[in-house]
Parts: structure tokens; C-alpha cells; sequence
């Protein structure tokens, strides 16, 4: 074996995922297609949820020094006009953040590669092969054999064609721009900076549009004809198309001074139905896309990449309980259905030139919004503050001082959290897990929590015995492990 993983594609899900795999000691190879990073604000939003999966493990500082300035205003649905309430769940990170894709993909970057990982560009995969041993990797010249394959290499994903896999869903039925543009002029309709999207969109001229200052004279660009020939151009955006959009839509006075990078999107709607075959996983869009309302994509590719990387850590060292793996399909296959499901509502919602019975539908539902249940529902379905097993990142007293959950997680570890002095962790898990005893704040109430890596809780008193979660979980006791190696071996 050359490396333990190899992950293709060097997107957020997969540094995340090679971040992860890199903090537990597992040998990893990312194989990239591009030879260098995209400036592309694409994928612009961490949501609070992710934002507080990447402060566990001591990231989001980086890309809180990297964002750009927006409005502290919670998020959205289908872009109607009244935000979500993010605050109304307990959260250090009530707002959306908003930075640049590119920006994201260098922190994780930088964090994989300071903790070992090793990451080849210009690299396109080729071939692909398995056994019962592990799999075979063809990347341009590069042939190189690992244990493990992840395919993180987006909506086109090579890895998933060249198995041959479906990918049942939807096409897509209308398409838009996405453009990365510096203004050399703006006129009193271009937004001053980022905000709710209500305020960034503007019909006008037939376009839809939506632009986002993204720092500078920088800009994102999303926009389309409201009346679409279902046969128009599928090429490469021309320079002209953008500035025409631009004009039609924010004025003469708004003049475009170059266009960094620009691409078609569409509302395709796609699941794959089962993200494991054999050695070979795979995580963000190559397993699932959808239309990009709600700022869910980026997300969710990073969810992924955080419930999988202990897991299949975990495989690697040889202490995985043997189903753990497929906890990754039972606990992510639902979350991305569920993004689909309410992202497929939201493309009717937010259609660029509603019927008169979508427009009715949009009138009552903002109604809607402005209830209060209504919105915590939407706020937590949107943010991912609504997760099942969440734990609040409270703020700790130990023996060493004040400190906040987040930080005990850093090391990728378990966590064996004890409020009351009463709970000990039994003997052969040590190597895996971390007992700390602490005073919590007002947000925990249980006198003890067994919590995963991924920071979720998975054991409270009176979930029965603690041995039996740890087993699930962690895996057999160690020394029941070395007994039955040694048996194995017999």
C-alpha cells in the first residue's frame, strides 16, 4: 500500500475529509485534477452548524479571518423576504458566514498538510480498480494503491462514472450563470455589501439577479433569463453575456471590468443510492446534488467529510466495530434526501417569474415565515442547528481552568464528559477516547455524555450500560482486541 486513503478531488468536502483522516494518523493522498485553486466565491456560505464542526476542530478562526463583511442577518428560505432566526437555538454562531469557496479550500489545505497529508495536483483520476484488499488509483502518471478510495470529485464525479454507478434524480430545468466579476463602476442599484438575499436580488429586463460584494471590487454574479429556450447555448459563458446581464439589470452605470471565472449552473436534483460500494466511499457532490438555494451545498459536503473521517479512521487502525462504516450511509444518505427534499420546495418558491398561484403560495408562506415556530423550524432545518444528538458548545470548568466543549474535541478523539465525578471510563478504551470531569454551564443537564469525534452525543445515563456504547462506538475494550487478534492469529 502506498497510503492508507486516497481521496479524489481537493474541493472542501475532500480536504475536510483529508483533514480529518490526517488529525487521527491515517496516511492520506488527495489527487486534484486542477494544478492550482480556483478564486471562486461558488459555494460562499458556512452555515452555523458547520461552523461549529469546524471550530472543534480549531479551523473557523482561519476563515473568520478570511470572510468578508456581511450584514449580521440570519439566513434564508427560497429568498423570501424575512430572515431566519438562527439565534432562536442555542448557538455561538447565530449568522451565516459568508467567504469565498477558494478561501475555505486553503484553510483546510494548510491544516491537512501541516498534519501530514499529501495532496498532487494535476492528478485527473483515470482508472479504478478494487479488491478484496484495497483499491488501485490511475491519476495521470501516478498509479497508486491505498486501502481505501473516498470520491470527492463533485457533481461530474470521474470516479463515480468510471464504476458505472446511477445517479437517479431530476435534470435540471432551467439553467443560470455563475460569474467571479471586479466592477470597474457601480451604480446606486449594486449592493454595498453582503447581506439577506432578499436585498441582493433584483428582477429587471427579463434577467433575474443576484450580486454580493465579495470583498474589493470583487463580486458574485448569479443570474438567468426569466424566459428560458429549453434549447439555448450550453457552452462557455462569453465575457458579453455577463456585461449584457449587467447592464440590463443594474444600469449603464455599472460597468464590468473583467470577468475571473464564470460557469452554468442548473436545479438538478440527484442522490446516489448507497455512498459505499466495497473500498470505495463517496462524500459531497459526487454523491448528491441540488439546486443552490439556502447555501446547503459547501455544507453538507463538509458534514460528510466529518462524520466519515473517524469512521473510516477507525477502519484503518482495526478497532471499528463492524458496522461502523455503514453508519455513514444510515446517518448521511437521510441528511442529504432531507436538503433535497426542502431545496426542491424552495425551486418552486423562489422561481425567477412565479404563476399567479406560486405568487399567491410566496404571499402566504411569508406569513408564515414571520411566525415564530414557523421560522425556529426553518432556522434549524437551514442552519443545521436542528441536528439529532447536537451538543451545545458550552462554556466548562475542569481542573485546569474555564474552557468551551469545542476545545476538548480538537484532538478528533471521543470524549467521555463527566459533570458529576460519578462516571469513570472503564478500563481498554483509553487509547480512543478522553474522560474529562467538569462543571458545565446552564446548557447541559445530563450528569454525563458520551460524545463521537464528530461531536455528536452517542451515550447519556440512562441510555444503558456504558460499556455497551462504548463498545458500538469504539469498538472492544483493547485488551479484548489484542485476545482476539491473538486468537485470529492461531
Amino acid at each position: 500500500m502506498h497510503t492508507d486513503v486516497i481521496i479524489a478531488g481537493a474541493g472542501p468536502t475532500g480536504l475536510a475529509l483529508a483533514h480529518e483522516l490526517a488529525l487521527a494518523g491515517v496516511r492520506t493522498v488527495v489527487v486534484e485534477p486542477l494544478t492550482e485553486r480556483v478564486e471562486q466565491t461558488k459555494g460562499g456560505t458556512i452555515q452555523p452548524r458547520t461552523a461549529e464542526l469546524l471550530e472543534q476542530r480549531g479551523l473557523l478562526e482561519a476563515m473568520q479571518d478570511r470572510a468578508h463583511e456581511r450584514a449580521p442577518v440570519g439566513g434564508h428560505f427560497a429568498t423570501l423576504p424575512v430572515p431566519l432566526d438562527y439565534s432562536s437555538w442555542p448557538t455561538r454562531h447565530p449568522y451565516p458566514l459568508s467567504i469565498r469557496q477558494d478561501l475555505v479550500e486553503e484553510v483546510l489545505e494548510l491544516a491537512a498538510l501541516a498534519r501530514g497529508a499529501e495532496l498532487r495536483r494535476g492528478r485527473p483520476v483515470t482508472g479504478v480498480a478494487q479488491d478484496a484488499d484495497g483499491v488501485t488509483v490511475t491519476a495521470a502518471d501516478d498509479t497508486l494503491r491505498a486501502r481505501y478510495l473516498v470520491a470527492c470529485d463533485g457533481a461530474h464525479s470521474t470516479v463515480r462514472k468510471l464504476l458505472g454507478l446511477p445517479f437517479p434524480g431530476r435534470p435540471g430545468t432551467f439553467q443560470a450563470v455563475l460569474a467571479e466579476i471586479r466592477l470597474a463602476s457601480v451604480s446606486a442599484l449594486v449592493p454595498e455589501r453582503a447581506g439577506h438575499i432578499s436585498g441582493l436580488t433584483r428582477h429587471a429586463n427579463g434577467y433575474w439577479s443576484m450580486l454580493v460584494p465579495v470583498g474589493g471590487d470583487r463580486y458574485r454574479l448569479t443570474f438567468s433569463l426569466e424566459e428560458q429556450d429549453q434549447h439555448q447555448d450550453q457552452g462557455p459563458v462569453a465575457e458579453s453575456e455577463t456585461a449584457d446581464a449587467l447592464t440590463a439589470v443594474y444600469g449603464s452605470d455599472t460597468r464590468l471590468a473583467h470577468v475571473l471565472a464564470a460557469s452554468r449552473w442548473s436545479d438538478a436534483t440527484r442522490q446516489l443510492e448507497r455512498y459505499r460500494h466495497g473500498r470505495i466511499l463517496f462524500s459531497g457532490d459526487a454523491a448528491h446534488i441540488h439546486p443552490p438555494l439556502g447555501g446547503q451545498g459547501l455544507n453538507l459536503g463538509v458534514q460528510d467529510a466529518v462524520n466519515l473521517g473517524w469512521k473510516l479512521a477507525a477502519a484503518v487502525h482495526g478497532w471499528a466495530p463492524g458496522d461502523l462504516l455503514d453508519t455513514y450511509q444510515e446517518e448521511r444518505h437521510p441528511a442529504a434526501a432531507r436538503v433535497l427534499h426542502h431545496t426542491s420546495a424552495q425551486r418552486v418558491l423562489a422561481a425567477p417569474k412565479p404563476s399567479e398561484d406560486v405568487a399567491a403560495l410566496r404571499d402566504i408562506f411569508v406569513d408564515l415565515l414571520r411566525l415564530p415556530d414557523t421560522n425556529h423550524y426553518l432556522a434549524g432545518m437551514m442552519s443545521g442547528l436542528d441536528a439529532s444528538g447536537r451538543v451545545p458548545d458550552a462554556e466548562l470548568l475542569t481542573g485546569d481552568g474555564t474552557t468551551r466543549l469545542s476545545a476538548l474535541l480538537r484532538s478528533g478523539r471521543g470524549l467521555l464528559l463527566d459533570l458529576t465525578g460519578d462516571h469513570p471510563l472503564p478500563p481498554g478504551w483509553s487509547d480512543r477516547v478522553d474522560r474529562v470531569q467538569a462543571k458545565p454551564d446552564h446548557q447541559l443537564t445530563e450528569s454525563a455524555l458520551l460524545i463521537r469525534p464528530d461531536g455528536y452525543r452517542c451515550w447519556s445515563p440512562g441510555g444503558g450500560p456504558l460499556g455497551a456504547a462504548l463498545t458500538r462506538w469504539f469498538g472492544a475494550p483493547a485488551d479484548d482486541q489484542h485476545g482476539s487478534a491473538a486468537r485470529n492469529a492461531v
